[in-house]
C-alpha cells in the first residue's frame, strides 16, 4: 500500500442517482462490502478501430497484472470525470485523446477475487481516439496493446482481466460503435 506520510487520495461517494454525498479515502473505499464512489472507464481506438488495452502494472494494490480497458481512475473530489479521465490517460499512457467523448453511466458492484477488495462504483464510460504513440508509465501500466474484436474475444477466453470490464465494455458498446464505425464492437 502507499507510503503513510503521503496525503490520502479521497474519492467521491456518491448515492444511486450519482449525487455527491460525501468523500472517503481510496483505500477504505474498497474494502468490503465497497462503499458506492464516483469513477471512471476510458475506452480508446486508433484509426483502424482497434482498441487499446492495458494490462495494470504487478505492483498496484488493486487488481495488478490483469488487462483491462484503455484507462480507469477515479476524480478527485470536485474533478470534473471528463478532465480526470484526460489527466488519467496522459498520466498512464502518455498520450492525450484526439477525441474523447461521453458514453453514459454504469453503476455496479464486482468484487475482486485476487485482492478482497470491493468495485463499488457509479462509472463515467467514455470513448474517444488515440493517434500517436503510447508511452505507458511502468508504476501504473505493464502493457497496452491494440486489439480488433477477434484478438479481445480471444486474449479474453485466455488471460485474466479486470473484474469490471466486461461491464463497462458492454455499457459503452453503443458510443464505440459510432466512434469506430461498427468495425465489429
Amino acid at each position: 500500500m502507499a507510503n503513510s506520510s503521503a496525503a490520502p487520495i479521497m474519492l467521491e461517494l456518491v448515492d444511486e442517482d450519482g449525487t455527491t454525498i460525501g468523500t472517503a479515502e481510496k483505500f477504505s473505499a474498497h474494502e468490503p462490502p465497497g462503499r458506492l464512489h464516483r469513477a471512471f472507464s476510458v475506452f480508446l481506438f486508433d484509426d483502424t478501430g482497434r482498441l487499446l488495452l492495458q494490462r495494470r502494472a504487478l505492483e498496484k494494490y488493486h487488481s495488478p497484472g490483469v488487462w483491462s480497458n484503455t484507462c480507469c481512475g477515479h476524480p478527485y473530489p470536485d474533478e470534473p470525470p471528463f478532465l480526470a479521465a484526460a489527466r488519467r490517460v496522459s498520466e498512464e499512457l502518455g498520450v492525450a485523446p484526439a477525441l474523447l467523448c461521453e458514453a453514459g453511466t454504469v453503476r455496479y458492484n464486482h468484487p475482486d477475487p485476487a485482492s478482497g477488495l470491493v468495485e463499488q462504483e457509479y462509472n463515467h464510460l467514455f470513448v474517444g481516439l488515440v493517434q500517436e504513440a503510447v508511452r505507458p508509465d511502468p508504476d501504473e501500466v505493464a502493457d497496452a496493446v491494440f486489439v480488433t474484436p477477434e484478438e479481445l474475444a480471444k486474449r479474453h477466453a485466455e488471460d485474466p482481466f479486470s473484474a469490471w470490464f466486461m461491464t463497462v465494455l458492454d455499457a459503452a458498446r453503443p458510443v464505440i460503435r459510432e466512434i469506430t464505425g461498427g468495425v465489429g464492437w
